[in-house]
């Protein structure tokens, strides 16, 4: 009798959280890679990343662009019309670790920059979530967008965000700043919001 009392408190003692097998839910590890010529899509990146944490990268190339503006138009021009791929300097350690991670690029000539299309086909982002975002010089993002989607087929690519930057064409540089950067910060929680991203 003693013996069946036992296993009965043994059971209603196991049948609350102090015995339960079932652990927290992780967060997501995340990681935050852009690419940023005037500073600007790095600026973006940054609120993000005081948002909701993770790992914020830099894409570098091993042979940067020339900072002459028309000559990296002709150059990217060139590229994409050739399928040309530019190596990068920057390297990802061990990226099955992350489960979601954004990607930051500027629009160039209506399209996903090289740089970025090199971090896509070099990177196996099979079922990860894929988080883009863009500035632009007042164009809108092209088929930036589309073709992340195109890059990570077997990924889940949630609804980016985009919003105007600089237009280096007319020697408007860096605009993240003053009310500028206010009002990103006001778009991108919104943003966050709205695809279902928890905010820190």
């Amino acid at each position: 009798m003693k013996n069946v009392c036992f296993i009965l408190l043994i059971a209603i003692f196991c049948g609350t959280s102090a015995c339960t097998s079932a652990q927290p839910k992780s967060p997501k590890k995340i990681l935050i890679v852009y690419l940023s010529r005037t500073n600007n899509t790095k600026a973006i990146a940054t609120i993000i990343h005081e948002k909701v944490g993770g790992k914020l990268v830099a894409l570098e190339l091993e042979k940067p662009y020339p900072e002459n503006y028309q000559a990296i138009v002709q150059q990217v021009a060139k590229e994409n019309e050739t399928g040309y791929l530019p190596p990068l300097k920057t390297k990802i350690d061990s990226i099955d670790q992350y489960d979601m991670v954004f990607i930051g690029f500027p629009t160039w000539g209506m399209k996903l920059p090289p740089p970025v299309k090199s971090f896509l086909k070099q990177y196996n982002l099979s079922g990860k979530t894929i988080v883009p975002f863009n500035t632009n010089a007042g164009y809108g993002i092209g088929s930036t967008f589309d073709t992340v989607k195109e890059l990570c087929p077997n990924s889940n690519v949630l609804d980016g965000f985009t919003t105007k930057g600089g237009v280096e064409r007319d020697g408007v540089y860096f605009v993240m700043q003053g009310d500028r950067e206010k009002q990103a910060r006001g778009e991108i929680e919104a943003w966050l919001k709205k695809i279902k991203i928890g905010q820190r």
